[in-house]
């Protein structure tokens, strides 16, 4: 009643009888509600004009069993999720209705942690690609994705940048033989896409400087997945920072917090099975989380009938000839059995173990030579003028002879014949 005593219009009417259709304009109600406001007003006084629904419970407040019982399951079993990832939790796993604002008022209210989103540079923004399979993000994430029940462990993604459109597989580390065989699976599955963008990790962009030829002809040095990418016509795109892939990073920020927990409640543990999960999981994240591209079409290209990817994601070294069509590779040695007139050929080895040999596209019989022949050692002949040489004995004159003898005033004949003498040569005549 103070608060509207204060407002202008109520003073200009104070002391002055009015109607009560001109009460309803300058209060904005209808002439109905002021005729109940006057009544409740002559029963109960001043305190008939307050609100009846003041300091009473809403009628979708939950009851206090239901309210301990959700906080009781967000501080053991859903620990660390926030109010909207545990809400959906909530409904789908306990078939509890509650809205992620009250959820996260509570907790407040209870002194729950939960993760926060922390604040953002300020960066300049690139604009999303407008078709599907345009460009395709990737990037490997070293994480204890299974927490403290299993080893840690790689998560290589896959993100599209027009649509979120993710991809994924767990593996034990970044290398070589892991970004080959998620690219092929990738292909597989959605096709092959028009650009790739990645960091300058090792595995993608070597760090060797430029070998001569490639110098000549102005070429960068390339990787092993770098040369599978080149010939399957993709685009390679290098990221001069983390933030420049932003999408593949925050990526990894949801999966940090839902993913894990989400194999948490499942209790899974190993890396094979952390990839059977993977197969139920991302549909549904897909369905949730990805967006409409700007324009319709999709850059995936089929993959062509006649191309065997086999032969691309693998590990290629060029090695040296023998005359005796031998090839040493990994400290082993390979016989080739066809003919080939080149000096160098190609070593294959295949992510399933297998490995070829192969020159211009064509491969060569080979087999494995487990056991080198060994040499035989020529006979030394005796050759007959080669008799035993003669040792003089102790006592012979000839080991009695030094030089040590002759001091350094004789002259050379003079020396010569005390040599004699001392060989015996010489006799002295008295």
């Amino acid at each position: 009643v103070k608060e509207l005593k204060r407002l202008p219009i109520i003073q200009k009417v104070i002391g002055k009888e009015i109607t009560q259709i001109e009460a309803s304009e300058i209060l904005s109600l209808c002439d109905r509600q002021v005729r109940r406001i006057v009544k409740r007003v002559r029963g109960e006084g001043e305190k008939g004009i307050i609100h009846k629904s003041r300091e009473r419970f809403s009628n979708r407040t939950k009851p206090a069993k239901t309210k301990q019982k959700i906080l009781g399951l967000c501080k053991t079993r859903y620990k660390g999720f926030n109010p909207t990832f545990a809400s959906e939790k909530l409904f789908e796993i306990d078939e509890i209705i509650i809205h992620p604002e009250t959820l996260r008022l509570w907790f407040i209210e209870e002194g729950i942690e939960y993760k926060k989103r922390k604040g953002r540079k300020h960066r300049a923004w690139r604009e999303r690609k407008h078709h599907y399979g345009e460009m395709i993000q990737v990037d490997g994430s070293h994480h204890r994705w299974f927490e403290d029940r299993g080893p840690e462990c790689v998560l290589m993604a896959y993100i599209d940048d027009a649509t979120n459109t993710v991809y994924a597989r767990f593996y034990d580390y970044e290398g070589k033989v892991p970004a080959m065989d998620s690219f092929k699976r990738y292909i597989h599955r959605y096709g092959i896409p028009h650009s790739i963008y990645i960091d300058r990790h090792a595995t993608y962009k070597p760090t060797r400087r430029q070998t001569i030829e490639e110098e000549l002809n102005n070429e960068e040095p390339l990787s092993e997945v770098g040369r599978c990418l080149m010939e399957l016509g993709i685009e390679v795109i290098y990221a001069q920072s983390p933030q420049a892939k932003g999408r593949v990073e925050r990526l990894f920020n949801t999966f940090q917090d839902r993913l894990i927990k989400e194999m948490r409640l499942r209790d899974i543990k190993t890396i094979k099975n952390g990839n059977k999960f993977l197969r139920y999981y991302l549909p549904i994240h897909n369905r949730r989380f990805s967006i409409k591209p700007i324009e319709k079409g999709d850059f995936h290209r089929k993959l062509p009938e006649d191309m065997d990817l086999d032969s691309i994601f693998c590990i290629k070294t060029e090695r040296g000839l023998g005359n005796d069509f031998t090839v040493a590779h990994n400290h082993k040695l390979y016989q080739v059995l066809d003919y080939t007139t080149s000096r160098r050929v190609i070593v294959e080895e295949r992510l399933d173990g297998k490995m070829f040999i192969s020159y211009k596209g064509r491969k060569l019989a080979y087999k494995q030579i487990l056991e080198r022949p060994v040499k035989k050692e020529a006979k030394k002949e005796r050759l007959l003028w080669n008799k035993k040489q003669y040792v003089l004995p102790k006592d012979h004159p000839y080991r009695k002879f030094s030089f040590r003898r002759c001091p350094q005033r004789y002259t050379y004949e003079q020396k010569e014949k005390v040599g004699q003498k001392e060989k015996g040569l010489l006799l002295t005549v008295t």
